[in-house]
């Protein structure tokens, strides 16, 4: 599931947070599992985000597949992990809120790897990250703002 946002809420022990719809069914897969991976894409997978973001899991047998995205499971955790992911976080459900009309989820880092455009950093002149500015607006990348 595209989600609208996420951070790291600390390093020692290594959190990130992602704010879910809490209807998703893909929300009910991770509370259920105890665990996901966040995926970071870039601009080559802006299509497959798009399918990803409007169509439930419920419909289809295998939603990433549907979407165009290859996958394998985590090098650590059992959850899928894009292919061509630019950046892959694997967690271990650490805790969950009800914060407005969003779930708040914390992960628990189980383990990190990256592609050769990030080096500490991202290098914006190699990578091309999706964003989301609110459903209306649709996804963009850097070269469309």
């Amino acid at each position: 599931m595209p989600v609208v946002s996420y951070a790291s809420v600390s390093v020692s022990p290594p959190l990130i947070a992602i704010a879910c719809e809490p209807a998703s069914y893909t929300l009910n897969l991770t509370l259920s599992s105890r665990a996901f991976s966040l995926c970071i894409v870039d601009r080559s997978g802006i299509r497959s985000m798009e399918r990803l973001a409007t169509k439930s899991g419920r419909d289809v047998e295998d939603k990433l597949a549907d979407s165009g995205l290859g996958h394998t499971t985590g090098t650590r955790l059992n959850v899928p992990v894009i292919d061509r992911a630019e950046a892959t976080l694997e967690c271990q459900l650490h805790s969950q809120r009800r914060l407005g009309d969003h779930i708040l989820i914390i992960g628990l880092v189980k383990a990190c790897y990256a592609s050769d455009k990030f080096s500490d950093f991202w290098d914006f002149t190699r990578y091309r990250p999706v964003l989301y500015t609110g459903w209306r607006a649709g996804m963009t990348t850097l070269d469309r703002c």
